[in-house]
């Protein structure tokens, strides 16, 4: 993906995204010179978790954006 493909698809994603948690992360992130950012470093359990979404991606055990969205909506039951 180009430098202009990947822009306009951040900028059409923050114009959709009505999550405030997500925008002000973004513009956190985009303050921050990505040179000066510690890489995160993963507890076992995260990566066992990491490790079992690759393999249901592989699987083919995957949801589409809104399937996901759907479910998380599910879950905090809204």
């Amino acid at each position: 993906m180009s430098d202009i493909e990947l822009k306009k698809r951040l900028i059409d994603r923050i114009q959709r995204s009505r999550d405030g948690a997500l925008l002000r992360e973004a513009y956190r992130l985009m303050g921050l010179d990505a040179s000066k950012l510690e890489p995160l470093e993963l507890s076992k359990v995260q990566q066992a978790s990491v490790e079992r979404g690759k393999k249901d991606i592989k699987a083919g055990r995957t949801l589409s954006e809104r399937q996901a969205n759907k479910a998380v909506d599910e879950w905090l039951g809204e």
